[in-house]
């Protein structure tokens, strides 16, 4: 299946970067190769209040539900362990009609810890589980390591060659991030079940 997808992160800006590729690989994982991601610019949310707000996802779906086959929303959880729920409540006020789905995922704490988990160099006293539950992981170890990899300087702080070379090593980050897993098995349900059962 050639799946048409449409990325909503809570800020496109950086966000971006991270999240077409490794959405992509995540995407042809789920259904198979051929996934044509998109990540929404129009409208910038500009933060993760915005983007939990189902007025606002009800916009972009109005907006995009007749283009694509699946608009997904990547925010980060950011330590808040209602974050699940609230998304849940977004996913039900915000529904599609038609033949798109619309599904919520959260990265813990922040997507850059999904191109960290694709990552076979990470420093060596660097404990996954200390990454995992870090709240603020882009600066304690996203950051630090662009800087390891001369990378820090480039553009977007080396997020765009970091999560290509993540996304070639997509099943290194299902498996060490459960929620990706997890999102993997949703959008392949939703994707492949007729849209009458969606």
């Amino acid at each position: 299946m050639k799946a048409r997808v449409l990325v909503v992160p809570e800020d496109f800006r950086q966000d971006q970067y991270v999240l077409k590729p490794l959405i992509t690989a995540l995407i042809e994982a789920a259904v198979g190769p051929g996934a044509v991601v998109r990540v929404c610019q129009d409208p910038l949310l500009g933060g993760v209040s915005e983007a939990l707000k189902p007025a606002r996802i009800r916009e972009i779906v109005a907006k995009y539900q007749a283009m694509v086959d699946l608009i997904l929303i990547i925010v980060d959880r950011d330590g808040e362990e209602g974050r699940r729920a609230r998304l849940d409540f977004v996913e039900r006020e915000a529904a599609p009609t038609g033949a798109c789905a619309l599904i919520a995922g959260e990265a813990w704490q922040e997507v850059e810890v999904w191109v960290l988990a694709g990552m076979t160099d990470l420093p060596k006293g660097w404990r996954w589980k200390e990454i995992r539950a870090e709240r603020d992981p882009k600066e304690r170890f996203f950051g630090p390591y662009a800087v390891q990899r001369g990378l820090a300087q480039s553009p977007y702080e080396g997020r765009d060659t970091l999560a290509r070379e993540a996304a070639r090593a997509y099943k290194r980050v299902r498996d060490r991030c459960e929620e990706v897993a997890a999102l993997e098995a949703r959008v392949r349900d939703r994707l492949l079940s007729p849209p009458a059962a969606r």
